[in-house]
């Protein structure tokens, strides 16, 4: 069903629900993952870079370090993720990288109001469904971490029969 998933992350808990829930489904879809992390931009960052320099590389480097350990849980997990950081408005960055790689799903988390603002709408009032044009689902599913573990398990591949005509499976969801 989905072999392209793509995961919005900026390093919040809801983001890391969110992560976890689009690991899940892309272990159950057999799918390749991206990830990636949008800067904000906002007339009181391009304000504030203006006023004290280095504001902007300041804000990157923190968004690269969410990045990193965004894509080191998906390494752990068994991905080999490629990550992104972006400047610019959530909705539109998120679209334009889908585009990019031919996603067919996104997947971003909630948090109401302010994760509402920062990933669901842009500072246009502009929704991120109207842009993209693959599925997007919002992960709020938060489950323990035994039940994450065991529904890895069940998510492997497993391998039918033995020998030279022995093949690779994945379950279905």
């Amino acid at each position: 069903m989905f072999k392209r998933i793509l995961l919005a992350y900026d390093g919040s808990l809801e983001g890391a629900v969110a992560l976890r829930e689009g690991a899940l489904l892309a272990k159950r879809c057999g799918a390749n993952v991206w990830i990636l992390s949008v800067v904000p931009e906002s007339t009181t960052v391009s304000v504030a870079e203006g006023v004290h320099a280095g504001i902007v590389a300041q804000q990157m480097t923190t968004y690269e370090e969410l990045l990193q350990r965004g894509v080191a849980r998906l390494k752990q997990l068994g991905f080999e993720p490629t990550g992104r950081v972006a400047i610019g408005e959530p909705a539109r960055e998120i679209d334009k990288f889908a585009k990019e790689i031919g996603a067919d799903l996104v997947v971003v988390s909630h948090r109401r109001k302010s994760m509402l603002d920062r990933w669901w709408s842009g500072g246009s009032g502009s929704y991120i469904s109207d842009f993209l044009r693959c599925s997007l689902l919002i992960a709020r599913n938060a489950i323990r971490d035994e039940a994450f573990e065991a529904e890895l398990r069940a998510a492997e591949p497993t391998i039918e029969s033995s020998g030279p005509n022995a093949r690779r499976t994945t379950p279905s969801p």
